[in-house]
């Protein structure tokens, strides 16, 4: 008796998680999110407002789209949530003693900023996977996109492209040109340490790069199967 009360208090346990992670995921796939995990906990530990504005993606620069994939995730329009290729390659240069490497896609970052916490504990891995498959699952491509490039930190207090590009260039995302498209996607991986508006010269070599990636992937028509209307 003992035994099968056990089984039903863990299925009870394991529904009600599923529940409570599913929902949020699947109000998000049409609500715009009114702020984001990581925005909150800025808020909250640096006791001062972000800047977060939400804007939808056909009111976004093209060339931002392609410069945050071209930057973050070049496999993004074809892996499943985890670029398994990439993750190995991370694994081998941590387990050699080389530069810590992380290997996260687009989908795993939306995931993490969008309902999880920073930090490298397996807890938070474990979610962050979790979460990752449901945003594959229940999300377009377009989607996970469009939410990345409003919540993604662009620079202090700044989240998303359209703070950035408001703050940074005095225009909106929708008018961001590829050279400025590429300076905001060379930020990304430490948007509180790099300076937009006084980029260093490793920034601007960045941007450089990003700028090649995005001519060699063939320009915005390479978003074409993820924005239908990128021509």
């Amino acid at each position: 008796m003992n035994y099968i009360r056990l089984r039903r208090w863990i299925i009870r346990v394991l529904a009600a998680v599923l529940l409570i992670s599913i929902v949020p995921v699947l109000v998000l796939r049409w609500v715009a999110p009114p702020t984001s995990s990581v925005i909150l906990q800025r808020g909250f530990l640096e006791g001062r407002p972000q800047d977060y504005q939400w804007v939808s993606i056909n009111r976004i620069s093209p060339y931002a789209a392609l410069a945050v994939v071209a930057a973050e995730d070049q496999k993004f329009p074809q892996h499943h949530g985890f670029d398994i290729a990439a993750i190995k390659d991370a694994v081998h240069s941590n387990a050699s003693g080389g530069r810590l490497r992380g290997a996260s896609t687009l989908t795993q970052q939306v995931a993490r900023n969008l309902f999880l916490w920073q930090g490298r504990s397996y807890l938070r891995k474990g979610l962050e996977a979790w979460f990752t498959l449901l945003l594959e699952l229940f999300w377009s491509k377009e989607r996970i996109l469009e939410v990345y490039l409003n919540i993604a930190e662009t620079g202090k207090q700044t989240f998303g492209v359209e703070a950035a590009a408001w703050r940074f260039f005095q225009r909106p995302a929708i008018a961001l040109s590829r050279e400025q498209a590429a300076l905001i996607a060379a930020v990304l991986p430490s948007p509180g340490r790099s300076r937009l508006d006084r980029p260093s010269d490793y920034i601007l070599q960045r941007q450089a790069n990003i700028l090649q990636q995005m001519k060699q992937l063939g320009g915005t028509a390479w978003l074409k199967d993820i924005l239908p209307e990128v021509k």
